[in-house]
C-alpha cells in the first residue's frame, strides 16, 4: 500500500504553489510597516546581575541540598510521601518561579 491510494491527504507542494499563483510576500501588514518580521522590544540590558545570582543559589539549592537531604534525611514520622514526594517538589516549583522570575524584566 503505498500513500496515494490510501485515500488520506498527501500534500503536495507543486499544487500548493499552483493555487496561490507564485504570489509570496506580496500583502502589507495591516499596521502599515514594513512586513520584515515582527516588530522587536526596545534592547534590553541584559547582564549577569543579583537576579542571575539568586537563581544561581537556588539552582544549587536544587540540585545540591534538596537531593543530600533527601538522602540523608529518613522518612521518620513524616513517611515516604514527605521524603520522596514533598522534598523533591518544593525545589523544582522554588526554581520554576525563580526561573521565570530572574529571566523576566519589568
Amino acid at each position: 500500500m503505498s500513500s496515494s491510494d490510501d485515500g488520506g491527504y498527501v500534500h503536495d507542494p507543486s499544487a500548493f504553489d499552483a493555487d496561490s499563483g507564485g504570489e509570496r510576500g506580496d500583502e502589507e501588514p495591516a499596521d502599515g510597516s514594513e512586513g520584515g518580521g515582527p516588530a522587536h522590544p526596545a534592547t534590553v540590558d541584559r547582564e549577569f546581575d543579583w537576579r542571575g545570582w539568586i537563581l544561581v543559589g537556588v539552582l544549587f539549592f536544587a540540585f545540591i541540598v534538596a537531593p543530600i537531604a533527601i538522602y540523608l534525611v529518613p522518612p521518620g514520622a513524616e513517611g515516604y510521601r514527605f521524603a520522596l514526594l514533598i522534598l523533591p517538589l518544593a525545589p523544582a516549583l522554588l526554581l520554576a518561579i525563580t526561573a521565570v522570575w530572574a529571566t523576566t524584566r519589568p
